[in-house]
């Protein structure tokens, strides 16, 4: 073969079946069916768990702000808003009170988290039916109790005010102005109300905080490093990662996890290649040894070995990235796997790809699997060829 070098035109000739090699060749092709298998796998399930995880924070960061800051106990919170609001990066900053009461409305009580805002509804409540000022439930509340704009309802404080017959509860009595978007993902119910409602319901109690919205996340990490000069003494600043530190550690704890179970098929499929050359060897040792005898060098004879492990390598990393990315689109474009969407909080299984990912699975394989390799390579290169013709 001309522009072919020697040991890769023999590498090339051991991968050709014939009648009496016809088993060496499926046992190769088994070989790089394994490793085709394992990377296919591999890409179909961290797809699966991309996918599943940006849907998941997609979901949580639209609920959560760029940056929150908590503002100490007797601070100016306008000053500091309006402190905040001229950092560079800064579009928005707005005053807020969060904390936990109770909903009663029609005989029922629903406990829930309220969150009193200063001028219009904040960004973190998502499909609001409007963002002026007034108290607002989140859809899925509003359709199980049969609440419509206009209905009044009582937001009690756990906050007591003191009366000459014993602490009584605060409660204020708020008509609906809106619902919002409250997602499946949310682990309790919440609200909104204007913060001088909050204000009256938290009492002294209440602790001030700043929701400041950036352009967008990377923006806001940078943002948070400056805002403690322009801050009062004692403030705490946390952004949309602090705040989900916890579920992005899980994730990528998922995420590894996956990764390495699934990996096991690439093992052992690498453990079949060690096997499938060790069998190539042993039966063309006679061969083996005749080139030894005519003058090829051990180096040579090792080229061979490493360029039919490569070849293998190759083709099954080959199909298996075609078979996974290729499958990984179908499944997603056609949402071919439905979900029961009563439980979830997606009605397909979604899909995404990422390139680092398949540039990971890709590199792990072929580093491994063509290792293997090294096995079979060493031991045609130390073989003595009087004694591999002999046998």
């Amino acid at each position: 073969m001309s522009g072919v070098s020697l040991p890769l035109w023999i590498a090339i000739r051991y991968l050709k079946s014939s009648r009496r090699d016809a088993f060496i060749t499926f046992l190769s092709l088994t070989a790089a069916g394994g490793i085709a298998l394992g990377v296919a796998a591999l890409i179909l399930a961290l797809a699966a768990l991309s996918g599943f995880q940006a849907a998941l924070k997609g979901e949580v960061l639209s609920r959560t702000p760029d940056i929150e800051v908590e503002l100490p106990a007797g601070a100016d919170a306008e000053a500091a808003r309006r402190e905040v609001d001229g950092v560079d990066g800064v579009r928005s900053a707005q005053i807020v009170v969060r904390g936990r009461g109770w909903l009663l409305a029609r005989g029922r009580s629903r406990a829930v988290e309220m969150i009193g805002f200063g001028a219009e509804l904040p960004a973190l409540f998502p499909g609001a039916t409007s963002r002026h000022p007034g108290l607002y439930l989140g859809d899925g509340l509003v359709s199980l109790w049969g609440m419509e704009p206009g209905d009044v309802v009582e937001v009690v404080s756990p906050v007591p005010t003191l009366t000459p017959v014993g602490p009584q509860p605060r409660v204020r009595r708020l008509p609906v102005v809106g619902s919002f978007a409250a997602g499946r993902a949310e682990q309790e119910d919440r609200l909104a109300l204007p913060l001088s409602e909050a204000s009256l319901l938290f009492g002294r109690s209440a602790v001030y905080r700043l929701l400041v919205d950036c352009s967008d996340l990377g923006t806001a990490l940078e943002v948070a490093g400056k805002l403690p000069k322009v801050l009062p003494a004692g403030s705490t600043v946390r952004t949309w990662r602090d705040l989900n530190r916890v579920l992005f550690f899980a994730l990528r704890l998922e995420k590894t996890l996956m990764f390495v179970a699934v990996f096991l098929i690439v093992v052992v499929a690498g453990m079949s290649l060690v096997s499938d050359l060790t069998l190539i060897l042993a039966s063309k040792r006679p061969e083996v040894g005749m080139l030894g005898a005519m003058g090829a060098a051990p180096s040579d004879l090792r080229r061979i070995f490493l360029w039919l492990g490569g070849l293998l390598v190759g083709l099954g990393a080959l199909i298996g990235l075609v078979l996974g990315v290729g499958g990984a689109w179908l499944l997603d474009r056609y949402e071919l796997l439905s979900l029961p969407s009563q439980v979830y909080f997606l009605d397909h299984v979604p899909f995404l790809v990422r390139a680092r990912d398949v540039l990971s699975i890709v590199g792990t394989t072929v580093v491994l699997t063509f290792a293997c390799s090294f096995y079979a390579a060493h031991r045609a290169a130390s073989l003595w060829p009087v004694e591999a013709l002999r046998r």
